[in-house]
């Protein structure tokens, strides 16, 4: 059964946390040095509740950032919080897009919002600079180079069932009291907090990829305190799903996506040669895999650290221009341009520990998961004969949540008091596989008055990203007016990729649209 909506004292703990947070209102001023933001750009710190039941309990301060509006006092609308996803990634940096001029996709998607509203970022609870939790030392976070990670036989499954119980021990020991109290329920009443202290009685959103689910479950507490929300790249909200099957539904769409690649290269072999049909540019890929099993690459980057820049090239098409060169550079004898771009970045050590502590923190606690590994050896070992690439991958990743040291609350009920909010506008590719379409289809149901503005045909991950005059042009007039059109709109899907030596290429291997 999904969680209740109404929580009476967690109700009571988060409107005395805004009435305090209101009244000291954010003494903004200069952003920390690590942080990479100047000015303009403001920083300040917000108190939150451990708990809100205990409001007047433990208390931790998140920061926040601002970037005033740079149009007139008259056309101002208010402020514009932003959530990038994850969960786990760091929204501080939010503001920043207020000041850049270069390149069509952030002008038309950020000139109006950086003229009209007050963009503010935030690091959410746990992570960056809002009391950040961990689960391993930084300096024995990367172990590169890594097995196959789509490999399941019994010792592999022995060892990765080890490590995420040592994982999930270290999540334990490592980030405290903090750790039960890291839902997503949790993070959406510190939004709250955080538009009392700005001193606005109602708040706009825009929420990316997780965003959009953080973004939703804020809609669903707190719809009175909704003015306008943009959720890109839509979570399933479904509480039967969350997060044990939406997952599992995340491995479909990820070979889908995979297959859209292959097929993209096969039809530039000329370029490439890494095969001119589907299943050839498979075997190349897994003949790199094994290669890098038996001398990995520049000593640091093997099969899994292969697999990860696949993956990246399965979120955004923007990088298959990219990838394709790297494994064809590699296969044919040159592995620097795979090693520059896939080896650990271990100065980021400590960044990249702190995102993953806090995805699993979330989604370990948002829900119950399967405790018993019988359960998830039945379901991904089912689902891996037709969808390889992503699934025990993917399982290995979330498998700390089966030995988690902290209580699992229920999914919210999200959309419940939808008759409350106002017009929300939802973006979505059609063949994303971070996020399936069918969770924009569920929370477009589940939010009655929304509109939902399909790319047809395409599968980048956070539309925000990709230009698409379509799209860009409904969600620049939806920030403007309010309007969200009479109903929903299919956008034609973005030009694809090009690569260099390629009929009608212009540019190098970089990725860009043509």
């Amino acid at each position: 059964m999904p969680g209740p909506v109404d929580d009476p004292l967690r109700t009571a703990g988060v409107a005395l946390a805004a009435d305090a947070a209101a009244d000291a209102g954010i003494a903004f001023g200069p952003c920390p040095k690590d942080s990479g933001m100047a000015a303009p750009v403001q920083c300040g710190k917000v108190a939150v509740p451990v708990d809100y039941a205990q409001p007047n309990g433990r208390r931790i301060e998140l920061l926040v950032s601002r970037l005033r509006a740079t149009g007139p006092a008259s056309g101002r609308q208010g402020v514009l919080l932003f959530n990038p996803g994850g969960p786990g990634a760091p929204g501080l940096w939010f503001p920043a897009v207020g000041l850049k001029s270069a390149g069509p996709v952030t002008r038309k998607v950020w000139a109006t919002a950086a003229r009209t509203y007050d963009l503010i970022g935030f690091d959410a609870r746990g992570v960056g600079h809002s009391a950040p939790i961990s689960c391993v030392r930084p300096e024995n976070y990367f172990h590169a180079p890594s097995p196959d990670p789509r490999t399941a036989t019994t010792a592999a499954k022995n060892r990765e069932r080890a490590e995420a119980r040592t994982r999930a021990d270290g999540c334990g020991r490592r980030s405290g009291a903090l750790l039960a109290h890291m839902t997503s329920a949790d993070m959406a009443r510190d939004m709250d907090v955080i538009r009392a202290a700005l001193h606005e009685s109602r708040m706009n959103y825009y929420g990316v990829s997780y965003g959009t689910y953080l973004g939703a479950v804020y809609a669903t507490l707190f719809p009175r305190h909704v003015r306008r929300m943009v959720l890109d790249s839509v979570v399933d909200p479904d509480p039967r799903g969350v997060w044990y099957g939406t997952n599992l539904s995340q491995d479909v769409a990820f070979e889908g996506r995979w297959a859209d690649w292959r097929a993209w290269v096969a039809r530039y072999d000329s370029v490439y040669k890494l095969g001119s049909t589907p299943s050839r540019v498979q075997a190349s890929f897994d003949l790199a895999m094994r290669k890098l099993a038996k001398k990995p690459a520049g000593g640091t980057v093997g099969p899994g650290e292969l697999h990860a820049a696949a993956e990246n090239a399965a979120y955004y098409d923007q990088r298959w221009v990219v990838f394709a060169h790297q494994l064809s550079r590699y296969l044919h004898g040159d592995d620097k341009p795979l090693v520059a771009a896939a080896a650990p970045d271990r100065s980021g050590a400590k960044d990249a520990e702190n995102g993953d502590a806090v995805y699993l923190a979330v989604q370990c606690s948002d829900a119950a998961w399967p405790r018993d590994w019988a359960t998830w050896d039945r379901d991904n070992s089912r689902l891996a004969l037709r969808h390889p690439f992503e699934t025990w991958p993917n399982a290995w990743m979330n498998l700390p949540c089966a030995t988690w040291p902290a209580p699992a609350g229920e999914a919210l009920d999200v959309g419940a008091l939808a008759a409350e909010l106002p017009p929300v506008l939802l973006t979505q590719s059609e063949r994303d596989a971070a996020t399936p379409y069918e969770g924009a289809l569920e929370l477009h149901r589940r939010l009655p008055g929304s509109r939902l503005i399909t790319e047809v045909g395409r599968g980048s991950h956070g539309l925000v990203s990709i230009w698409n005059q379509c799209l860009i042009s409904r969600v620049d007039r939806y920030l403007t007016s309010g309007s969200v059109g009479d109903g929903d709109v299919r956008c034609a899907g973005h030009p694809v990729p090009v690569p260099s030596g390629a009929q009608g290429a212009k540019d190098a291997n970089t990725g860009r649209y043509y």
